[in-house]
């Protein structure tokens, strides 16, 4: 079977479903390869690339659609290109089927199957072929970029000559993806990073990427990221208010808002209102990743650039992931090649299209002639984090009894250790020599006091494995000390040369551990 990629029609995109690497890839699974001319001439694929790569270059788009069995592309086919299908064809593309009704239909009856990349499930097995990841982390990166090229000032804070500079401030609204993109640009370019999201187990995330997760002081009960792939949902109107008004007390602070919420198949929530925009400072800069649906901002403009009265500018561009062509179509068209992976599974060139497969059948919205969206729900559902545990908060008396009680077992346990330890010593002394006893008792020593003073050493000073080696250099340094006063001349050698080669091992590494740890620490 032949696949074929064809110019994007769509006004402004430059990107492309095929790229030369994937065509060599796509070949190894038994297929031949086409492109339209000039396909991928705005990513910076040249037609001579494609050609070195064993691709059939055709020149229009109608001698590709009629050349290949199936079409790989990057936007919604317009009415043109549905009319192109046929019965024998495959089509692998973005396909927005929940408000596209009338391109389900036009599939139908013409007897395609139709494979919508943004449909693909969001398990762990099918993040290989997750477009809408792979081009949501471009637009969160792109988006931070755009706000940075809108916005007056440094992102980091700086001391210089000539006067001290402040750090930006970003708030980013919604932590999946395209969030989480953006806030990994942010705090790599030195800006104070906050984040919120409807979904608490996110902040752990957030967190770790150098961000503050904004907490609201309300307690609703969470909707499970099984249920809904992984999206956020709807909230209720009470969150919602609170929601607001944490926003509200936010936007005097920051300089760049960068909004991502989206839930499925709806319209964007709107989440930073009107007097918002008007509470922020002049200069400041909103970048609204959800304009395509509306917009997070109640000012936002589909596809344009505006600034309010106040001097805020807001960002309303849909076209982020094509703003980085070549990027985006390398992801995409490595999204399509995993795709044709479990779409042959023998490698030999020919669809298998499996409907009992949960990926492939999330994925497909019409298969010979029936319509099959909205698929079911597949048999394997997302992994939702485990909602923690709440602790409830003991009083002040509980409190005291439970370290009552924790000091007398830990009494208790060492008692019995020194006890142990007693009998133990004792029952050697009856039957050892004195010579041995007075060594004996100073290995015993040296392996407490070397133990002790190495383990109270903080643990980001060391590791566990270096922790253990350092306990043992210092109960040799303790033992050597105690026998250099020796009258034994070759005692005192031995001993003098065991304080020297114990005390490189601790504190060379102690010192390769510093220099370990500022390595990560920052300018």
């Amino acid at each position: 079977m032949k696949i074929g990629t064809p110019k994007e029609v769509f006004e402004g995109e430059a990107r492309v479903a095929m790229t030369p690497d994937s065509a060599l890839q796509l070949q190894k699974l038994g297929y031949e390869c086409a492109i339209e001319s000039g396909a991928g001439a705005s990513a910076g694929f040249s037609d001579a690339l494609y050609e070195a790569a064993g691709v059939e270059v055709l020149k229009t788009a109608a001698a590709l659609w009629k050349a290949v069995d199936i079409v790989a592309k990057v936007r919604q086919p317009d009415a043109t290109e549905l009319k192109r299908l046929t019965k024998d064809k495959t089509l692998i593309s973005f396909f927005n089927p929940a408000g596209n009704e009338d391109g389900m239909e036009a599939a139908k009856s013409k007897g395609a199957n139709v494979i919508a990349m943004e449909m693909v499930p969001r398990i762990s097995r099918a993040q290989k072929m997750d477009a809408l990841s792979s081009m949501a982390n471009i637009a969160g990166y792109r988006a931070v970029i755009e706000a940075g090229n809108n916005f007056g000032r440094f992102f980091t804070g700086q001391i210089t000559a000539a006067g001290k500079v402040p750090p930006a401030k970003i708030l980013v609204v919604g932590a999946g993806v395209a969030g989480l993109a953006a806030i990994g640009t942010a705090t790599s370019l030195g800006a104070i990073t906050y984040a919120f999201d409807v979904r608490p187990e996110v902040a752990e995330q957030v967190e770790s990427m150098g961000a503050e997760f904004v907490y609201l002081d309300f307690e609703e009960e969470q909707q499970d990221g099984a249920a809904t792939g992984g999206y956020a949902s709807v909230s209720s109107p009470e969150f919602r208010e609170a929601q607001l008004a944490k926003f509200r007390e936010l936007a005097p602070e920051v300089d760049i808002v960068i909004t991502t919420a989206l839930i499925p198949n709806r319209e964007a929530p709107e989440l930073w209102t009107e007097d918002m925009v008007a509470a922020m400072k002049p200069g400041s800069v909103i970048v609204d990743l959800a304009a395509e649906k509306g917009g997070n901002c109640k000012l936002t403009v589909m596809d344009e650039k505006i600034v309010t009265e106040n001097g805020v500018t807001i960002v309303g561009y849909t076209d982020f992931p094509s703003r980085m062509a070549s990027q985006a179509s390398t992801l995409y068209a490595t999204n399509i090649r995993h795709m044709m992976t479990d779409l042959t599974p023998e490698k030999d060139g020919q669809i298998n299209h499996d409907m009992e497969d949960d990926v492939i059948r999330g994925a497909t919205v019409t298969f010979q002639g029936d319509i099959t969206f909205p698929p079911p729900p597949p048999k394997v559902q997302a992994i939702a984090a485990k909602p923690k545990e709440v602790v409830p908060e003991l009083t002040p008396e509980e409190k005291r009894a439970a370290e009552v009680a924790a000091f007398k077992a830990q009494t208790k346990q060492q008692v019995t250790l020194l006890a142990v330890g007693g009998a133990l010593l004792l029952g050697v002394g009856l039957v050892a020599p004195a010579s041995f006893m007075q060594h004996f008792i100073v290995f015993v020593l040296s392996v407490f006091i070397g133990f002790q003073v190495i383990w109270n050493v903080a643990h980001s000073l060391h590791t566990p494995l270096m922790a253990v080696t350092n306990a043992i250099s210092s109960i040799i340094i303790l033992g050597a000390l105690m026998q250099i006063g020796s009258s034994s001349f070759l005692v005192i050698l031995l001993a003098a040369l065991s304080v020297f080669m114990a005390g490189i091992n601790i504190f060379g590494g102690f010192l390769v551990t510093r220099r370990m740890l500022a390595m990560f620490q920052k300018s």
